[in-house]
């Protein structure tokens, strides 16, 4: 234990006894970093550590480290992302009841310390291209793939937390792939895509003449899943009525069908996951607090993909071959001015939007290597940006100056009195950028300290707003 309060060190030490071979040792840690006996699982309290926090975990997390939990008052999506990217293997929230506390440190007490020195065993053996159906092996990404070979052991419930696009139901997947339950149903439902009215039915089925269009008896998704996982995304979009029916299911562990008195037992695990802040959902009411806390035992937090250093470039390198089979398209490689557009491109749209840009470029392009030009124009699309002007029949991308309509504006001499709209300015500034590169945009980008990508919209605005 590091930097804890009094009130969460006694609860430490009272949950570590009754785990046999645990034996709490306090410890005082700053950033500054600190001699410690040799010990395979260190709890650091953001809130008591001195210093810099997050210096504190990332010289705990120094290979070979011990598996370190990060606890925190501070319930934020973003802080639980940087403590994992800082070294954290698991990220807890207080108060924490001594179930969860628990869970936790066996999971950490299971796995050894040799464990965190690089990625899990399946990524080495795939030369680091692949965990699961993930592709990547950014650091934080090791993070993510370790966290989710310790929680696939347990029965707890996981909750997956990330922006749209990171890969949720990958991470449920592998989950039920990686436990005891592989072998069993692994049933998904959507709560958002999913009307009201029908939700009820999909989640515990329903008996014939139940309700209006009930011709026959039908097993709801709890059933199904029957000793397997059940897989629930965008659990907060649950309405609040069904949430109380969903908690005392995972209270008794029985279902009910609707216009049914038979109770049925089930067997299943439950993953859920969610785009939105879930204590943020419970704070405004739209989420219960008892159900947040059944099923908010093992967290895994998703980073985006701009926190996944190298990963961009290595998911389209990987993808592109399947996504050129998929269209009939002969692409097989990306140049270095579009790798240079991935890699610095900040994907609001996380590995979803990658994916659908290179699409994009597979369907619209005939070719066999993909340009900057082509990636750059599908970013604008994707981004409801236009970046193209119609030369006759032909359709440009203005790769570089020569093919501007738009010439650079002469400079205004100082003190004439004229102040020159800011765009006018950026622009002079961006062509004056290119034309000292040679017209290479990619270079231009580098000095100017911005995306390539930024710079092929906003010379494609322009060029729109001058025809």
């Amino acid at each position: 234990m590091t930097g804890s309060d009094g009130a969460f060190r006694r609860q430490i030490a009272r949950v570590c006894a009754a785990l046999p071979g645990c034996k709490p040792v306090l410890c005082e840690a700053t950033s500054a970093g600190q001699h410690f006996e040799p010990v395979n699982l260190i709890i650091v309290d953001l809130d008591e550590a001195e210093g810099n926090p997050f210096d504190t975990l990332q010289t705990l997390s120094a290979p070979p480290g011990p598996t370190i939990i990060a606890v925190t008052s501070n319930a934020s999506v973003n802080l639980a992302v940087d403590a994992m990217r800082r070294g954290a293997d698991d990220f807890i929230v207080k108060p924490v009841s001594d179930s969860r506390l628990r869970e936790a440190l066996e999971i950490a007490m299971a796995a050894s310390a040799s464990e965190r020195g690089g990625l899990p065993e399946q990524v080495r053996e795939n030369s680091g291209t692949s965990f699961q159906a993930f592709i990547g092996e950014s650091v934080v990404m090791g993070t993510v793939y370790r966290t989710i070979q310790k929680a696939a052991s347990s029965t707890a419930s996981v909750f997956i937390q990330g922006e749209s696009g990171t890969g949720k139901e990958l991470c449920a997947e592998a989950i039920h792939a990686l436990s005891p339950r592989a072998q069993g149903p692994m049933i998904s439902l959507n709560c958002s895509a999913i009307p009201r009215d029908l939700m009820e039915s999909e989640i515990f089925g329903h008996e014939k003449g139940a309700f209006t269009g009930a011709s026959n008896d039908r097993d709801g998704a709890a059933q199904s899943a029957d000793g397997g996982t059940l897989f629930l995304d965008e659990i907060c979009e649950m309405d609040l009525s069904l949430q109380a029916k969903l908690l005392r299911f995972i209270q008794t562990g029985t279902v009910t069908k609707v216009g049914g008195n038979l109770a049925r037992k089930v067997d299943v695990r439950f993953v859920c996951a969610t785009n939105k802040s879930p204590q943020e959902a419970v704070q405004s009411g739209q989420f219960r607090a008892d159900l947040f806390y059944r099923l908010h035992v093992l967290p895994i937090v998703l980073p985006p993909l701009r926190d996944r250093h190298g990963d961009a470039v290595a998911i389209a390198e990987y993808t592109l071959p399947s996504i050129a089979r998929e269209e009939g398209r002969r692409f097989h490689s990306i140049d270095e001015s579009a790798l240079a557009l991935i890699g610095n491109f900040h994907w609001p749209g996380n590995v979803r939007e990658l994916l659908n840009v290179l699409r994009n470029v597979v369907v619209m392009n005939d070719d066999e290597v993909v340009t900057g030009p082509m990636l750059a124009l599908a970013l604008a699309h994707g981004s409801r940006i236009s970046e193209t002007a119609n030369d006759g029949d032909q359709v440009i991308a203005f790769p570089t100056g020569r093919n501007s309509r738009t010439p650079p504006l002469a400079a205004v001499p100082a003190g004439s009195g004229t102040v020159r709209p800011l765009w006018e300015q950026e622009r002079d500034i961006i062509e004056s950028a290119i034309a000292s590169c040679g017209g290479n945009i990619v270079q231009a980008a580098a000095k100017l300290d911005v995306n390539p990508s930024t710079i092929y919209r906003k010379r494609q605005s322009w060029a729109a707003g001058a025809a």
